[in-house]
């Protein structure tokens, strides 16, 4: 039978369901990262869905029917009181920042911004809370971390509860794969979309596959390539990014500059049946001849730097 989302907690794992409106204070990166890895494992077609999900969703078939997955109103919600240091390092990357924007995108976290550190993190229930403590013995055996439990105080939650009903929720910057797929799904088509998130799939460094993904600079690159690649508008491809949650169209006049500064896109202008002509994208170079997503990637690779 399938299981919610647990942390990584030692004597076993804690599953977060078994605390009544819990709220997680002050997590370092590990243990942020920890936590949506672990509401992925219980809802991997919401936190971070496949090309074929997401189309089987745009075609009208239920995407979160699969073993072992649960929909958003069958896994527990978390609120979640994280230093903004911690949640930029934990959301470095196109991968776990868009995962993390599918949980808050469907209302499963609440993150907002806590002022000052405390000394531990901690989780607490109106039943129960406690710190938490990594286990420095399995980190220094490379294995994945853990954290003990320490006391059993049902106060904890109010210490925390004002302060956090009072913060503002947090907004990522990157949006969830979701979001990318419908915005240029909406705008142009599934298969320019699917086009978009496998180049965003492409790890960062080539040797070494498995990696967070591009940064946001690079995220807007690939994007902007794959919309050129495919002979897209440019007024088009800009909306569709901005409909996706990737910039602004304003963002995206200074992508198109780089782009065209490394004779890698080229435009002409296409008479309109009323209004000003329109400019349509090309790829030239490199990117011109890119047939797969990794080529895609390798042709644009060092654009944004």
């Amino acid at each position: 039978m399938a299981t919610g989302p647990a942390l990584p907690s030692t004597p076993e794992p804690l599953p977060l369901g078994a605390l009544s409106d819990p709220i997680l204070v002050d997590p370092g990166p590990r243990l942020l990262r920890a936590v949506v890895e672990a509401y992925g494992e219980a809802a991997p077609a919401l936190v971070e869905p496949s090309v074929a999900d997401l189309a089987s969703e745009a075609d009208g078939a239920d995407g979160t029917d699969g073993a072992g997955d649960h929909g958003p109103s069958e896994i527990p919600t978390l609120n979640v009181f994280a230093g903004e240091a911690a949640v930029d390092v934990a959301t470095a990357g196109f991968r776990p920042a868009s995962r993390l924007a599918a949980l808050l995108d469907a209302d499963v976290i609440d993150l907002r911004v806590i002022d000052a550190p405390q000394p531990n993190p901690v989780l607490a229930g109106e039943e129960t809370g406690f710190a938490l403590v990594e286990s420095e013995d399995r980190e220094a055996a490379g294995e994945a971390s853990r954290w003990h439990r320490v006391g059993d105080d049902a106060s904890l939650r109010e210490r925390y509860a004002s302060a956090f009903a009072a913060a503002e929720p947090y907004g990522l910057r990157t949006p969830s794969r979701r979001r990318v797929f419908e915005g240029f799904a909406g705008r142009c088509d599934e298969s320019v979309a699917a086009a978009v998130l496998r180049a965003l799939d492409v790890a960062a460094n080539p040797d070494a596959a498995g990696t967070d993904g591009p940064d946001s600079e690079e995220t807007r690159v690939r994007a902007y390539a794959v919309g050129a690649r495919e002979g897209l508008l440019d007024r088009t491809l800009r909306r569709a990014c901005e409909e996706a949650g990737l910039g602004s169209p304003s963002t995206f006049t200074r992508i198109k500059r780089l782009l065209r500064e490394a004779d890698l896109i080229e435009t002409a202008s296409e008479p309109q049946p009323v209004g000003r002509p329109r400019e349509r994208l090309a790829a030239r170079g490199a990117l011109a001849g890119a047939e797969t997503p990794e080529e895609t990637v390798a042709a644009v690779r060092g654009v944004a730097e």
